[in-house]
């Protein structure tokens, strides 16, 4: 059966409003929660971008059922892969085993702060590859020492490790990026309802086969529920524009004046054609569908805008659980 999470868009919310949210929807029904890991929201109008990190480990504190996981971090750039070894790991505790490692190659946006600039695409995926291998050296518990073609550590161990293993999400793409990084990742991680990437998945070498052993296939859409289609479309339009670029544009623009300028053409229609907007629940159901029927375990819905966060939550998350669960089988 299909699980269904909901995410803690640190772009567009504080970290007490995420922490309130993420209590709100375990209480409602949502079997997991996601958090993006930004330094930079897209667009000024979003006006956040608390440190997920801390975010997640009072989330973890607060609730008590629903799966945590970062979709996705990039540990490659900002961070360190060791430190993102050592945070996972204590994440994991605090969450009692409720937590997912998800990963990916990155974004501009968030990874150039640290002045290391912006890799060719060949090249970042060659570094989430070697990051995997040192976070998973690093959570095996022994003394790890490593020299790879893009990273060092030296004498470096992980003193507290959760009993149960953190499991590793990884972003994909294509089928490269399947090739590349299944085998060393436990679930796959995408953006778009394509089953070629989950075929592609299970019959990589190495692989575990999405819905059979234990591995996932985790999706993710953005929905913009409003008591009005109107309302809806002027929120998305303001808040998502710059998800009408897709992702090999989104990954390399560097700041939100960058997508400001990208999307200063969009219209509301063109965001309204890729975001189900307004109060109609089997109209977001049906947007929601082709990853089930791609083969997606599970798929995190992404409610547009912090301004009716709280109200989606208390009026709409519940109905629309229900005609998920019941459209999913």
């Amino acid at each position: 059966m299909t699980s269904f999470g909901y995410t803690l868009m640190t772009e567009q919310s504080g970290p007490r409003e995420l922490v309130r949210y993420a209590v709100a929807a375990e209480r409602v029904g949502f079997d997991f929660e996601v958090s993006s890991d930004h330094y930079s929201p897209w667009l000024t109008e979003q006006g956040h971008a608390p440190y997920a990190w801390t975010v997640l480990g009072a989330i973890a504190q607060a609730t008590e059922r629903v799966g945590l996981m970062t979709y996705v971090t990039c540990p490659t750039l900002r961070y360190h892969p060791a430190v993102v070894a050592q945070k996972a790991a204590t994440l994991q505790i605090l969450a009692e085993g409720r937590f997912t490692l998800g990963l990916g190659s990155g974004e501009n946006l968030n990874e150039h702060v640290v002045g290391a600039g912006w890799p060719a695409v060949g090249v970042r995926q060659e570094m989430l590859e070697e990051a995997i291998e040192i976070i998973r050296a690093l959570h095996g518990g022994e003394l790890v020492d490593f020299r790879g073609a893009h990273f060092d550590v030296e004498s470096a161990r992980i003193w507290d490790l959760p009993e149960q293993p953190v499991g590793i999400g990884v972003a994909v793409s294509g089928d490269r990026s399947v090739s590349d990084l299944a085998p060393l990742a436990d679930h796959l991680v995408a953006v778009e309802p394509r089953a070629d990437l989950v075929e592609s998945w299970n019959a990589t070498s190495g692989a575990s086969t999405i819905g059979a052993d234990g591995a996932r296939a985790i999706g993710q859409l953005p929905i913009c529920w409003a008591p009005t289609a109107e309302e809806g479309v002027e929120l998305a339009h303001e808040q998502f524009r710059w998800f009408a670029g897709g992702w090999k544009v989104n990954a390399d623009l560097p700041t939100p004046a960058g997508f400001a300028g990208a999307s200063q053409f969009v219209r509301p229609d063109d965001v309204a054609e890729q975001i189900p907007c307004g109060p109609d629940l089997d109209a977001i159901v049906e947007s929601v569908r082709p990853f089930w029927e791609a083969g997606f375990t599970d798929v995190a819905l992404v409610q547009v805008g912090d301004r009716l966060q709280q109200r989606f939550l208390d009026e709409a998350a519940g109905p629309l659980l229900e005609r998920l669960r019941a459209a999913a089988g």
